[in-house]
């Protein structure tokens, strides 16, 4: 949809968005719209806790009221959220209008991007065509607004989040995220991570212009950084129905959230918080996100209470649980046999998850030692390193312990650090 009056930029690298500043901002944006009859909002579940989705929501339905039909967060392959997440998340929003999405089951292909297309932008390492899936809701309920709220921040699968990977992984069926997933960790995750243009996103932009074009899409994109005094802090917000928004949030993000150390922790410490994260496919952001700066031989530790299983889906669990974090060709072979052809998401979070035999990953969680140690990762004790390595007396970057010279990240989904 060509429509230059939702587009709309606040903040910078230096700068601090607080609330009542974003919300007004998305309201002045809304109201330059004009009048809409029936909106549908998209905002991110619990794994972007920090995305202020929230605040934009709140927002949204206090300026358009019953005009708000209907909200639907962009899960993926996450759990849905209850009630209790719903409050947490989207406070002073009503309940009722949550609506889970199924991308297994409750999607339409919209178009299907040709195979000689992903094969190019892949340099070969996919030929397989991709179908453009969205929620049914998308297309059947008659709306003449759909808000795409989130957050820009470095991404394992697609090199910057959001924007368009909202609408087709985060509301798209199993086919469209098992094959983008895989052409991510195909074509190799260090020369994705935190870039703008990927294979992914070249196909995603593919579908958005031949597919989605006449789609009410605004999208509202936010940066949020650290504040400098250990907090968070909204550096940027973004608007509008192109990629304009999401080409200014990236270059943000890639500013405030991208990490430079002079030199490779042979120990790296990171914590997972347990409301946040509760699976090794989300808590595996302390691997994916530190790669580009472990040092060969080292060691990531992991606290993480609140892992208690591997997959956010019980399929992905059980693929996880049989084949275990193995490296990319072991993965690749897999595939191309057949049988890891059916659960292509899970083939490319084994790569992820993998070191590629690198250094070693110790897990404090829920998990058992059994079962840490059949997928690849080494057990320790989460309420004995915990006492040891006390979250809230630790300070984000090198830390110095009993003459342990270790660095430490107290959230690794929002960053990415490179040495």
């Amino acid at each position: 949809m060509d429509d230059t009056r939702g587009y709309s930029s606040l903040g910078g690298r230096e700068q601090h968005v607080d609330d009542a500043r974003l919300a007004a901002a998305f309201v002045s944006v809304l109201k330059s719209l004009g009048e809409r009859r029936k909106v549908l909002a998209l905002p991110p579940d619990g794994t972007r806790a920090h995305s202020k989705a929230g605040v934009l929501l709140k927002a949204a339905y206090d300026h358009y009221g019953s005009a708000l039909a209907a909200v639907m967060p962009a899960l993926g392959t996450h759990r849905p959220l209850d009630a209790e997440d719903i409050r947490r998340f989207f406070p002073g929003v009503p309940e009722r209008l949550f609506l889970p999405h199924d991308w297994r089951h409750d999607t339409v292909t919209l178009g299907t991007v040709p195979g000689s297309f992903v094969s190019g932008v892949s340099e070969g390492a996919c030929a397989f065509s991709w179908p453009a899936q969205v929620n049914r809701l998308l297309v059947d309920g008659d709306f003449d607004l759909i808000l795409s709220l989130g957050q820009v921040v470095p991404h394992e699968v697609v090199g910057m989040a959001n924007h368009s990977k909202n609408v087709f992984v985060g509301v798209g069926g199993k086919e469209a995220i098992d094959r983008s997933h895989w052409l991510g960790a195909a074509y190799g995750i260090e020369r994705t991570l935190g870039r703008v243009d990927t294979p992914v996103r070249a196909v995603l932009d593919y579908a958005s212009a031949h597919f989605a074009s006449d789609m009410p899409i605004l999208y509202a994109l936010t940066v949020i950084g650290p504040d400098g005094s250990g907090g968070l802090a909204t550096r940027g917000f973004f608007t509008g129905f192109d990629r304009r928004p999401f080409e200014h949030a990236a270059a943000l993000s890639a500013q405030v959230n991208v990490t430079k150390l002079e030199r490779k922790p042979g120990t790296a410490l990171v914590w997972l918080d347990p409301a946040e994260y509760r699976s090794t496919w989300l808590g595996n952001k302390a691997i994916y996100r530190t790669r580009l700066a472990m040092a060969d031989g080292g060691t990531l530790v992991i606290l993480a209470p609140g892992v208690d299983c591997f997959g956010e889906d019980p399929a992905i669990d059980a693929t996880i649980r049989r084949y275990g974090y193995r490296g990319t060709d072991s993965v690749r072979a897999l595939v191309d046999s057949g049988e890891l052809a059916d659960d292509l998401a899970g083939a490319a979070h084994l790569v992820h998850g993998s070191t590629e035999g690198r250094f070693r990953v110790v897990y404090a969680s829920g998990l058992s030692k059994d079962e840490l140690e059949s997928v690849g990762y080494e057990w320790a004790d989460p309420g004995i390193l915990t006492r040891r390595y006390d979250p809230a007396r630790l300070r984000e970057g090198w830390n110095a312990l009993d003459g342990e010279d270790f660095y430490f990240i107290r959230n690794p989904g929002l960053g990415l650090w490179m040495a």
